[in-house]
């Protein structure tokens, strides 16, 4: 059996403000920085090391890895850090209010920017081709470490891991766009010897992991 985590980057200063984000490089907002602090420490807790970890070329990922394998005391595991695992692309929607988007645009039309799997917003990406660049990374680059039986732990933004998690629950269209993936709460994975899930989960409680989803389905919000 391997075990992996998938940690959604903690709030950004544009997920704090509900602005579409996407490639532009914000950093993470205070509170961000605390939900990273712990999400180290609720690894600790739970007795997580990790061998190698791979996160995206944004700082937001960039930092939420820093400060748990701060927590962790890791300072000096192997660090890939690569594009595919950026967020998806938002195009001409960066930098712009979602909810002054839903005014214009309707809630349906933004969920469909936000959730669906083929839409792509003017000069941006749909979920799909962010499957495209993500699912070849997990085969050629982090699919391998994990054979080697090297500890993983991926930060990366909502859409990338959406994304992988699509992937590997082989999730259809319709239910992918329905999964909200919240900032800051470790999602462990547990892979058969052939990389097939059989069993994930949040290191959170009830309470806390609903009121986490709940907040990203807010459309104004993350």
């Amino acid at each position: 059996m391997y075990k992996i985590v998938l940690l959604r980057h903690g709030e950004s200063t544009w997920n704090k403000k509900g602005l579409f984000t996407g490639w532009t490089d914000v950093d993470l907002s205070a509170h961000g920085r605390e939900e990273a602090r712990s999400a180290g420490k609720s690894l600790k807790r739970k007795g997580f090391i990790f061998d190698y970890a791979f996160t995206s070329r944004l700082k937001r990922a960039i930092k939420t890895l820093d400060l748990v394998l701060k927590e962790l005391k890791l300072t000096d595991i192997p660090i890939k850090n690569d594009w595919r695992l950026n967020e998806r692309r938002y195009g001409d929607l960066q930098g712009r209010s979602k909810q002054a988007m839903i005014e214009k645009y309707g809630e349906r039309q933004v969920f469909l920017w936000r959730r669906g799997y083929t839409t792509r917003p003017p000069a941006g990406e749909s979920l799909q081709d962010v499957e495209r660049r993500v699912v070849p990374y997990w085969k050629e680059k982090i699919s391998p470490q994990i054979k080697k039986g090297k500890r993983v732990i991926i930060s990366a933004s909502g859409n990338s891991l959406r994304a992988l998690v699509k992937y590997l629950d082989k999730l259809s269209a319709s239910a992918v766009a329905e999964l909200n993936i919240p900032t800051g709460l470790p999602l462990v994975y547990e892979l058969d010897e052939k990389l097939k899930p059989f069993r994930h989960y949040y290191l959170a409680d009830a309470r806390t992991l609903k009121a986490a989803v709940e907040k990203t389905k807010t459309p104004g919000a993350k």
